[in-house]
């Protein structure tokens, strides 16, 4: 009977260490080094995961569902070795507002950019607004209590290996919004590296739209080394300047001789140091609408960055009329990203292609409005590929 207890006795302890070495099976991670798991949650009622994007050249986007975010972009460099090229964080429960308001890869909506002092009319009928930036509506709303898309849940379909489809409805009244809106971001991964954002949205009232992506992109694939060392060309001549609270004032500037000509190729940080510029200055660096010189016609480059570290170019192509270049001023430290890495100053640089900001109270500039039987389309072309 010993004899029997003890071989029962070693039976179970082989058991128990089959399962603890079961348990220890390492997760599955995606090629940026993400586990899945770490995105399946629930916020507010709805369900959160993580959507991997691929092509046969070995490139990966992944997608969370909440935000409709970018999370990692992995992509050759010049010597073959695939870099993460997004900021972004390592777990969903980081996204969530409670812990970070950020804007780390997400789909803005229903307005990006600044609306001033969060009022705008329709048809002779005022609308307002949550302020959230200082005095104005920033990004659709991002505090507590009013927080825009890039803090909303998306319903999401996955119908390939390399395309992910999210959808939201926001309801007539949502965030001061007339409308109920219908919006979808579909996100694929080209066989040539590109990241392809096409956005549309309908409504059954009169109302505002403007949507983009809110990446930041750090060439260098690694963030401890500021995107001040990249290379930046914007299809621009002109910008929409703003005063010391970041608001336009209904003109254009032209970029010629200025720090923010970057119809040829010039590198980011010599240009934020070496120009003496208010606008820079009212800025805190770059965090201006460029106007885009190619006609709406996403056949023609709008930008280009480029890291001389890594090798890895970033063309940007939209049939927006601006892009907003925002060249993370005011990461300040306070942030820890993906591996445990501290988001400073200029860690990375958004290129937001978008209408003007405050487009709804410029009506010299591009409508921003959309009525029901229209479908809103905008589409971003983020394509990356290497020179030596």
């Amino acid at each position: 009977m010993k004899q029997i207890k003890l071989a029962a006795g070693f039976g179970a302890l082989l058991l128990f260490a089959a399962c603890g070495s079961h348990q220890a099976t390492s997760p599955q991670l995606t090629k940026s080094g993400l586990d899945p798991q770490k995105f399946k949650a629930e916020y507010k009622g709805d369900s959160t995961a993580l959507y991997t994007l691929v092509n046969a050249n070995g490139a990966e986007a992944c997608i969370t569902n909440f935000g409709g975010r970018l999370v990692s972009m992995m992509v050759p460099d010049k010597n073959g070795n695939f870099q993460d090229v997004v900021l972004g964080f390592d777990s969903v429960q980081a996204y969530f507002p409670e812990n970070n308001l950020s804007d780390f890869g997400a789909s803005i909506g229903r307005f990006a950019n600044r609306i001033n002092e969060g009022k705008f009319s329709l048809d002779g009928k005022e609308y307002q607004l949550p302020l959230n930036n200082g005095k104005h509506s920033l990004h659709g709303g991002g505090e507590l209590g009013n927080l825009g898309w890039q803090y909303r849940v998306y319903q999401a379909s996955q119908p390939n290996d390399s395309t992910v489809v999210l959808t939201l409805n926001s309801a007539d009244g949502d965030n001061g919004y007339p409308g109920n809106m219908t919006a979808q971001v579909t996100y694929t991964l080209l066989p040539d590296n590109s990241i392809d954002i096409a956005y549309t949205a309908t409504t059954d009232q009169p109302t505002i739209v403007n949507l983009t992506n809110h990446s930041y992109f750090n060439l260098n694939g690694d963030p401890t080394q500021p995107i001040t060392n990249n290379e930046l060309m914007v299809n621009a001549s002109k910008i929409t300047p703003i005063d010391a609270t970041y608001m336009t004032d209904g003109t254009f500037a032209p970029v010629e001789g200025t720090a923010f000509d970057f119809r040829q190729p010039r590198v980011v940080g010599d240009s934020i140091k070496a120009f003496s510029n208010p606008q820079m200055k009212n800025g805190n660096g770059y965090d201006h609408n460029f106007v885009l010189d190619n006609n709406n016609d996403i056949a023609v480059k709008a930008a280009e960055l480029y890291s001389p570290a890594t090798g890895i170019v970033l063309d940007v192509y939209t049939n927006e009329p601006g892009v907003q270049i925002y060249s993370g001023n005011f990461l300040d430290g306070s942030v820890t990203g993906k591996k445990g890495i501290v988001y400073n100053q200029h860690a990375g640089i958004c290129l937001e292609t978008q209408h003007y900001p405050d487009a709804p109270n410029k009506p010299q500039w591009p409508s921003v409005r959309l009525n029901p039987g229209d479908t809103y389309n905008s589409h971003c072309i983020y394509k990356f590929s290497v020179k030596q």
